[in-house]
């Protein structure tokens, strides 16, 4: 996707930095499951059409960038 938007009266840039916890920090994303939620969040953003730029998966919480 193009880094800049465009609409008949306006170009634009929007970015989102979304970071995901689990309550307390605990460290659950261990094993398989980190393979799990980060398939379901891109099947999630491609249905609503939105570009994931960046995504990291730690134990005790997601960082990711969208467009």
């Amino acid at each position: 996707m193009a880094e800049w938007k465009k609409l008949s009266h306006i170009i634009y840039q929007c970015k989102y930095h979304v970071v995901w916890c689990p309550k307390y920090r605990y460290r659950i994303l261990k094993s398989a499951l980190p393979k799990s939620v980060e398939q379901t969040l891109r099947i999630l953003c491609e249905w609503r059409s939105i570009e994931i730029l960046e995504m990291n998966v730690k134990e005790d919480h997601i960082h990711m960038i969208l467009s």
